[in-house]
């Protein structure tokens, strides 16, 4: 009998959400201070940084077991550091990111050229409109991370 998969509170749960807090501040950014999306990014990084530790403590327990001592469990243990950092900031900061941002940049800038629309309000609809894009975004962009780190680096350190 199959085992049932174990759930990562990182990945799997609404845990997952707090990697996105620097997208609701790039949704913010036309209505509050810079210094305050930089503290969504530091916010979202600190959830990059806890599941990296929560990777590399589940790899050196499973590793504990067979053998402490063999140089290949220090580097399956960078790697899950390395691999899971990488993960999270391509995937919960990067991407999104940037993706957040070019849509409202895209529509701030639509709402400009084709209507009327008082300052202010281009702002809170542009807000509005980044917001509402983010759950669409969440499960391409880590697909997306997840195919191309598996089709790329992922090749070059599983190779033994």
């Amino acid at each position: 009998m199959e085992q049932p998969k174990e759930v990562d509170i990182y990945r799997d749960t609404p845990l997952r959400f707090i990697g996105y807090t620097n997208e609701v501040g790039e949704a913010f950014r036309p209505l509050i201070p810079k210094t305050v999306v930089n503290l969504s990014y530091a916010s979202a990084f600190l959830y990059v940084l806890a599941d990296v530790r929560d990777k590399v403590v589940k790899m050196k327990k499973s590793l504990s077991a067979v053998d402490e001592t063999a140089s290949y469990t220090h580097k399956k243990v960078i790697i899950a550091g390395a691999d899971t950092l990488l993960w999270q900031t391509l995937a919960s900061i990067a991407i999104p990111g940037f993706t957040i941002n070019r849509i409202c940049v895209a529509n701030y800038y639509l709402l400009k050229k084709t209507t009327k629309l008082p300052k202010p309000t281009r702002k809170y609809i542009t807000t509005a409109v980044g917001l509402l894009s983010i759950p669409f975004i969440i499960h391409p962009i880590d697909n997306l991370t997840t195919y191309s780190m598996d089709n790329t680096i992922r090749k070059w350190y599983h190779k033994d």
